[in-house]
């Protein structure tokens, strides 16, 4: 089997330099599609072009000659690959035999060509018409129980196209809109909804050029969003202070070699990224940022008893603020012992990062799912606020909160409406626009979707893009109760491990990517999608499709409709696939004071920017006010206290991969090849264990409810990494993730904490 071929070498190179250039040159090759991808690479990201199906990290107005990167550069080519799933696949391979290929192995067979019905005599998806597809999958729907059924959304489908999702599934009956938000940044939309007023971040691209500080939270930059190494870049040229919290030293943190620079290299020059790198305990975020405040206060005491300048903004706390002393005495109160014992950093280093803090005017906090997949998910990012509001840094040219998001468009899906929260959407103006009486009950958000599907409630789940199964936790139970479902429909590009594991009844509905041109009979069509900054962009397919017979994702979800829904004279399912202008004049209607005019400025070089009242100190909170949150604790794994001899683990991704995606086998920053099958533990925790390099492992879960979840087979990697901790791959780590280790309030996944339990096997790989 692919991927057996361990072997370790030493990781020092940094990111960017000749280490991307020969890894975009590999896939373009490996794809079959050089000449075609590298022309199509200088249109990525560019304001007439298309935008990357990678990360989300946004879009500048004045982009660079080569405004992509390697992750980029990736998707791109696995989308416009030459390798495509014929007809003559399915001969070949029953579904079951499919079902032992890797992750790689099944994308890597190229792109689906035309839809298909698992057929249950053969064990073998067979072509199906796609009007017999919509008619028999409508015709299913029809008799199914309509509040239990699932419409899940990935975050690449454009907002045309999940407008058109969300509605579809309110006019069936159901909020049941679970989205990939749900496994990553929901804490984000919780936390800053209550404490700031709007659920998204608060910076642009231009205040990385007027910053000079920035705070780096659980983010790594050099394989989830490696564009932003340009402004970091920038950043530090200037001399700006970059302190890094995160429990591995990644590259892309520690220095970067400009692939654009002809004179970088050349010379091999590399930037130092981080100015202080602190390698906080996985869970240990609250109890860091507890230490930073206590130090801030602490300097300000002290520029109040010498007579000097102040350090929190004292202006800014009285007219903008609410809770700064309830907030304020519980910092006071908190032990430096119980700091430094949860968080795994000593109280100099934190007062060190303090004073960098104190002697700032524009402090940004950058943070990515390191903050936000924890049991403690959401006082997480309240606690970045709160560092942020001691000295006025949001609303402040240079200054404010950053979540870097995922997948391409799942800010903006939000934005359009995919949401369980009724309270989230604009309920009554789909009444008034639509004529139908919109559901308000509250959706299943993507545990609650999971937990239904093991009581074995739901009968039916529609996937537009992703790979659900492989994507959340509890993988056995989840992958056995699957089977059971009586419909499942996939709307992708490419086949993935839910599509070999499938319900009773199964389809598989093939789409344009977004990169290929759609036409449609209103003549060449264009899509939009929201970066991480909330600026809205235009995006133009470029690649011929793959197939004549795929659909674009729009049309898919139109004849899921037609098929489904009784007739409605308001909703013209058919003209919105002939011209998606009309979609978004749609959109403009039910959401006038984002996307007025939206045809006309979505071609804006940059985007143009949805309204985010905290970017101008307008605070949409109960208070009316920014909020200060004392936290209920430093404990980062509260529920999990497990004994002398269990370890925590969390998950990271490669640089050859993105989300469940996995282009290869290979993580030449870690300097692991040839295998995922490994866990990273430090020199002094494997000493404890008498573990070598290579010793083979098999993690079980600590969880002490009664359910045994185990991963073999995992080959022991030496690493820096914080004592009684270990890092595993995502996804190959998710069966040990109890699926109620989730994020109080917003549920989401806490995959940086995991208690486990670490078993020696026989034998080296």
């Amino acid at each position: 089997m692919d991927g057996d071929n361990l072997r370790i070498k030493p990781a020092t190179m940094p990111a960017g330099g000749w280490g991307s250039v020969s890894e975009v040159a590999h896939v373009l090759l490996d794809q079959r599609a050089a000449l075609k991808d590298s022309g199509l690479l200088l249109k990525q990201n560019k304001p007439d072009g298309f935008a990357c199906v990678s990360c989300a990290w946004a879009k500048p107005a004045n982009p660079h000659p080569f405004e992509f990167c390697e992750s980029g550069a990736k998707a791109t080519a696995w989308e416009t690959t030459s390798k495509a799933i014929g007809a003559d696949f399915f001969d070949r391979y029953t579904v079951t035999q499919l079902e032992a290929w890797s992750d790689h192995q099944l994308e890597d067979q190229g792109r689906l060509t035309t839809p298909l019905r698992w057929d249950a005599a053969s064990d073998k998806y067979r072509p199906v018409e796609w009007e017999s597809a919509f008619a028999e999958i409508g015709a299913a729907l029809r008799t199914l129980d309509r509040e239990q059924v699932v419409f899940y959304s990935s975050g690449r489908a454009s907002l045309e196209t999940s407008y058109m999702y969300g509605l579809f599934a309110r006019m069936y009956g159901n909020n049941n809109l679970p989205d990939s938000s749900n496994m990553c940044h929901e804490s984000t939309s919780v936390a800053l909804q209550k404490t700031i007023g709007d659920g998204v971040g608060t910076v642009v691209l231009d205040d990385f050029e007027q910053t000079d500080c920035i705070f780096f939270f659980g983010q790594n930059v050099g394989v989830n969003s490696p564009r932003m190494l340009h402004q970091l870049q920038a950043a530090r040229k200037r001399g700006v202070p970059i302190i890094t919290f995160n429990p591995l030293r990644e590259r892309g943190l520690v220095s970067f070699t400009n692939p654009q620079s002809p004179g970088e290299m050349l010379t091999g020059h590399e930037t130092a990224i981080s100015t202080q790198y602190l390698q906080v305990k996985p869970g240990g975020d609250t109890a860091a940022i507890m230490g930073l405040c206590k130090a801030i206060l602490a300097l300000d005491d002290a520029a109040v008893a010498g007579g000097a300048a102040r350090v929190l903004d004292t202006a800014f706390l009285a007219e903008h603020t609410h809770g700064f002393d309830d907030f304020a005495a519980a910092v006071r109160a908190c032990p430096w012992a119980d700091i430094e014992r949860e968080a795994g950093l000593k109280r100099g280093a934190l007062e060190s990062a303090a004073y960098v803090y104190a002697n700032a005017k524009a402090v940004m906090a950058v943070y990515g799912m390191g903050l936000t997949q924890h049991r403690n998910g959401v006082q997480n990012v309240t606690m970045v606020v709160n560092l942020l509001l001691l000295g006025g840094h949001i609303g402040r040219p240079g200054a404010g909160v950053c979540p870097v998001r995922g997948h391409s468009n799942v800010q903006g899906q939000r934005t359009v409406g995919i949401t369980e929260k009724p309270e989230l959407a604009p309920l009554d103006k789909l009444r008034q626009q639509y004529g139908f009486e919109p559901p308000t009950k509250t959706g299943m958000n993507t545990v609650e979707a999971c937990e239904a599907i093991l009581a074995r409630k739901v009968p039916a789940f529609i996937a537009l893009g992703g790979n659900f199964l492989r994507a959340v936790p509890e993988t056995v139970l989840m992958e056995a109760a699957w089977r059971e479902l009586p419909l499942t429909v996939q709307i992708a590009t490419k086949l993935n491990r839910n599509h070999v594991i499938h319900g009773k009844t199964s389809y598989l509905l093939p789409c344009l990517g977004r990169i290929e041109v759609d036409r449609q009979l209103g003549g060449e069509q264009s899509v939009t999608v929201e970066d991480s900054t909330a600026c809205i962009h235009g995006s133009r397919g470029m690649a011929e499709p793959a197939s004549a017979q795929l659909l674009s994702e729009p049309a898919i979800v139109a004849g899921l409709a037609r098929a489904t829904l009784d007739p409605n004279p308001r909703v013209d399912w058919d003209g919105w696939v002939a011209d998606y202008g009309s979609i978004r004049d749609a959109i403009g209607e039910t959401y006038p004071d984002i996307f007025h005019d939206f045809n006309a400025r979505m071609w804006t070089p940059g985007g143009f920017r949805k309204p985010v009242g905290a970017a101008k100190r307008e605070w949409k909170t109960e208070s009316g006010k920014a909020t200060f949150t004392v936290p209920e604790g430093l404990p980062g794994n509260p529920d999990l206290q497990g004994g002398p001899a269990t370890m925590r683990l969390f998950t990271v991704r490669s640089d050859g991969q993105f989300n469940t995606t996995i282009y290869s086998f290979d993580d030449r920053f870690r300097g692991v090849y040839g295998s995922r099958m490994v866990i990273f533990m430090g020199r002094a925790d494997m000493a404890r264990r008498a573990l070598a390099q290579g010793d083979l492992v098999t993690l079980r879960g600590a969880a002490g409810d009664g359910v045994e979840r185990e991963v073999a087979g995992l080959a022991v990697v030496p690493y820096d990494i914080p004592e009684g901790t270990i890092a595993g791959y995502f996804p190959e780590c998710n069966p040990l993730i109890p699926l109620w280790h989730h994020a109080k309030e917003s549920k989401v996944p806490a995959a940086k904490a995991i208690d486990v339990l670490v078993e020696r096997m026989g034998g080296a790989r």
